[in-house]
């Protein structure tokens, strides 16, 4: 009943937004004659910021056309290499008809960037995708809102997560690949390449595990005390909540993507709030370059997507109160998830010193598990003074952790 509400709220609400949105272009267009009257400035700000606190916001696009690769201004052109019902996988692949180019190019490394399915679209790592893409061929998971999948295409639980995570590797293929796994996905994807090592299969030749709960146990932070404080059946009944029936998806039961912006926006309320209030000020001074960064924030932060809720409540249980993976105990399809069976894949995590989300420890956790590795071919990052996004997103991820990731890469390439 829940999601029933919310969509009648948002078509509610959807007149008084777009009304807001048309106050505000008619107050703040040059050519307008309503700019003339007394406070058009201070109404236009307060009606664009109404129209973007109650809009809709659709799935962004990654927008990236063109990237300079070797010296070479390339274009980019962005295909889907695998269609599976959840997930869609894309490649960004440069173009060049030059036969020099096409031979600088040819001898990057490849990287699979898995994105998160936790709530925000896969676009939400642009900044790492774009940064990546001068130096290596990329691919990235681009996961599908719940709500848009029929009920025919069946459930989608973690161990489905992990099965689509060999898949792409198979498709892509191991001989140069390196695979890079941010947040949510640390745990899935550490669990495949650990499940394909242990069947002898060949595995990627490195892995890169970023602000994840390997083991949530280590310096918990909020989302761990919550899974510790709250009940599953409080999850499955609280939380978890079919789609209603203006979606292909209909009596899917998912965990929806407007509670889970409700969650992020409550971890740091004043933080939006003041963001906000800074928007309003900027449009008032006429400064449009804050203004603009502030919507290409919140386009993409507010942007969210449905997850399957047997996914999720498979990763509450197993991620976050049985800590399943440290203990060894983890079973995917009858298989025990074994992370010493790998062998050839080096590894590296990098933390945030100031994460909020995955706290210090927990992702270098994996460190203890790949007990087949040498130390030699494991290494460990803490970034100072970055929180959760920054070490895969802004100044510091560019500046910072890039640098480090590339440098990994290509010392086995």
């Amino acid at each position: 009943m829940l999601y029933q509400i919310h969509e009648a709220q948002r078509a509610w609400l959807s007149p008084f937004s777009i009304w807001a949105e048309a106050s505000a272009r008619m107050l703040s267009e040059p050519d307008s004659i309503w700019r003339q009257l007394p406070g058009a400035d201070q109404m236009a700000a307060g009606y664009e910021l109404m129209y973007r606190l109650g809009k809709a916001y659709s799935k962004p696009e990654f927008g990236i056309d063109r990237i300079c690769a070797h010296g070479h201004e390339l274009p980019v052109v962005e295909l889907t290499a695998m269609d599976l019902p959840f997930c869609k996988l894309k490649r960004m692949k440069r173009y060049s008809d030059d036969a020099k180019v096409i031979a600088d190019l040819k001898d990057d490394p490849t990287v699979l960037v898995v994105a998160p399915l936790s709530g925000h679209h896969a676009t939400l790592l642009r900044d790492t995708v774009r940064t990546l893409l001068p130096d290596h061929k990329v691919y990235v998971t681009d996961w599908v809102d719940a709500r848009m999948v029929p009920l025919s295409e069946g459930p989608f639980h973690l161990d489905d997560y992990v099965d689509y995570i060999e898949q792409f590797i198979r498709h892509i293929g191991t001989e140069s690949l390196h695979v890079m796994a941010v947040c949510q996905p640390v745990v899935p994807v550490l669990g495949a390449i650990s499940l394909m090592a242990a069947r002898g299969e060949p595995t990627p030749r490195s892995l890169t595990l970023m602000g994840g709960p390997v083991d949530g146990r280590s310096s918990p932070t909020g989302v761990n005390d919550l899974a510790a404080t709250r009940s599953m059946r409080w999850f499955s009944s609280q939380l978890v909540h079919p789609v209603p029936a203006n979606y292909p998806g209909v009596g899917r039961r998912v965990y929806p993507g407007f509670m889970q912006h409700a969650g992020f926006m409550a971890m740091n309320p004043r933080r939006h709030l003041s963001s906000h209030w800074d928007f309003y000020k900027h449009l008032l001074a006429g400064d449009l370059e804050d203004a603009e960064s502030h919507r290409r924030f919140y386009d993409e932060y507010n942007a969210v997507l449905d997850m399957p809720g047997e996914y999720y409540l498979d990763t509450v249980r197993v991620v976050f109160k049985e800590h399943l993976l440290p203990k060894g105990q983890w079973e995917v399809a009858g298989e025990t998830v074994r992370p010493e069976a790998i062998s050839n894949t080096r590894l590296l995590t990098i933390e945030g010193e100031l994460d909020d989300i995955s706290g210090l420890g927990q992702t270098r956790a994996a460190h203890d598990l790949c007990l087949g590795l040498p130390d030699e071919a494991k290494r460990h990052e803490e970034i100072e003074g970055a929180g959760h996004y920054g070490i895969f997103s802004g100044r510091r991820w560019r500046t910072q952790v890039y640098p480090k990731v590339r440098d990994f890469i290509r010392a086995d390439s």
